[in-house]
């Protein structure tokens, strides 16, 4: 469809939204909502939810894609809600379409959340801020009882700040022999993370030291999320496993609903997991990670804190910096949500502030100073 699937005057139109009034006159702007959902029950109770908060404003409601987008035009809505399996035209294809032309917050709100794993991933790469299962029976009390998250998740989504995802390619480099002076790379990242993280782990070498990532992320998920990390990668890219031995070029990713630790076990490391109550407000936790390896790499760790709300992550960069670390945190301009990497900068966790499209590279020039031979 071209331009004209959103059309250019609908591009100049978030800049005079609510938004800007909101700043330049003091007011109190409502969070425009667009709830897209092709069941008429689900629409009606979507919007009895999200309008009783008080400051959320349901602009509309359509059944399908192609409605949704004429009233994303008329209405600029700040956030949309959106199924995937809808008619005339899937979830899954509008939402490429809609952030390749026009970039807005969107939760995703459709029960292949909870078994579509390989369509739920796909979402989240091109740009969705969060998840929402919606229940297979009782609609009307399930979904009460989750008026909660949904509204603390639509809330989340209005601050983000939404950009086209960018899928970064780089030429391999066969036969590299490391000469780094890092022994190990972690990752901490949360909203907005898993465009992030696919555009930085693919530019690392094969040979890189080990690379451990904790993204917030529900259990079903994570799996399929490591699956798809390692089909664009030169490392090994695997889904956490207990006791599993640290090894140079493969990536392990935190499994849902585990916290992830380093340990030294006879001459090397493993990691644990284990499941005890959420640690800043999550399981898995950034801080539980990067606090597991302040003492046992002193100093040899590069560690990024990536787009996310929330504080996690804070404290153990701080802890790491102090170690002799390097931090790293994403700039605020290239966030989805800048919260975990503005919180470790406030207490001074952060070494440096980077753009996203930077980081790979300070990650190698760390990893090897003088240079690739």
């Amino acid at each position: 469809m071209g331009q004209s699937f959103l059309g250019q005057s609908f591009l100049g139109q978030s800049f005079l939204g609510q938004s800007f009034w909101a700043r330049v006159f003091g007011v109190r702007a409502l969070i425009k909502v667009l709830i897209v959902d092709d069941s008429a029950l689900v629409r009606q109770i979507l919007k009895s939810v999200l309008s009783a908060d008080p400051e959320i404003d349901v602009v509309g409601t359509a059944e399908h894609p192609l409605i949704a987008r004429q009233m994303i035009k008329d209405l600029n809505p700040d956030v949309l809600t959106l199924d995937i399996e809808m008619p005339e035209m899937d979830g899954l294809s509008f939402l490429e379409k809609l952030m390749a032309l026009r970039p807005m917050p969107v939760v995703m709100i459709s029960s292949l959340t909870q078994r579509g794993t390989a369509q739920t991933l796909r979402a989240l790469e091109m740009g969705v801020c969060d998840i929402v299962g919606k229940p297979n029976y009782d609609l009307q009390t399930n979904f009460a009882r989750m008026s909660a998250e949904i509204v603390s998740k639509v809330k989340a989504a209005s601050k983000a700040k939404i950009r086209p995802p960018a899928y970064l390619t780089k030429q391999s480099v066969v036969g590299i022999k490391s000469k780094s002076k890092v022994d190990l790379i972690v990752i901490g990242a949360s909203t907005g993370g898993v465009v992030a993280i696919k555009e930085v782990l693919p530019l690392l070498p094969a040979d890189s030291p080990p690379v451990v990532i904790v993204q917030h992320m529900p259990e079903a998920y994570t799996a399929g999320f490591s699956e798809r990390l390692d089909m664009v990668s030169r490392m090994d890219v695997l889904e956490s496993v207990h006791d599993a031995p640290l090894e140079q070029g493969h990536c392990y990713v935190a499994q849902g609903g585990k916290h992830l630790r380093i340990a030294k076990k006879g001459t090397g490391y493993v990691l644990q997991q284990s499941e005890e109550e959420t640690i800043s407000g999550h399981r898995p936790s950034v801080d539980a990670l990067f606090e597991s390896v302040v003492e046992n790499f002193a100093g040899r760790v590069v560690a990024v804190l990536l787009t996310g709300m929330g504080r996690d992550g804070a404290r153990g960069m701080l802890a790491l910096r102090r170690g002799g670390s390097l931090t790293i945190g994403q700039s605020e301009d290239s966030c989805v949500v800048y919260g975990m990497p503005r919180v470790a900068k406030e207490v001074g966790g952060v070494e440096v502030e980077l753009p996203l499209s930077r980081i790979a590279s300070a990650i190698e020039e760390r990893c090897w100073p003088s240079g690739k031979k």
